[in-house]
């Protein structure tokens, strides 16, 4: 996920990442959307169910990234753009 710290996602477009993210997993555990399996159950089958999904992770580089910035001198480029 290179560059997840400075991408500006939409709500409807967080919505469709994820559901694309369920949909990959879904896939990978062979069950179909006609099968009525809860996503729940689907992230236990993948052994997913703890870890944080994609939203989760880009969402934490952000901070990662924001603090990187705050901690950079006053003359650096990307501090200047972000005040």
């Amino acid at each position: 996920m290179y560059g997840a710290e400075v991408w500006q996602i939409a709500t409807r477009k967080i919505n469709k990442i994820l559901s694309t993210e369920m949909d990959v997993l879904r896939r990978s555990a062979r069950k179909s959307r006609m099968e009525r399996i809860k996503n729940k159950h689907i992230k236990e089958i993948m052994g997913v169910k703890d870890k944080p999904d994609i939203i989760d992770i880009m969402e934490r580089k952000r901070l990662q990234w924001y603090g990187h910035v705050k901690r950079m001198q006053e003359e650096r480029l990307p501090k200047l753009n972000m005040e």
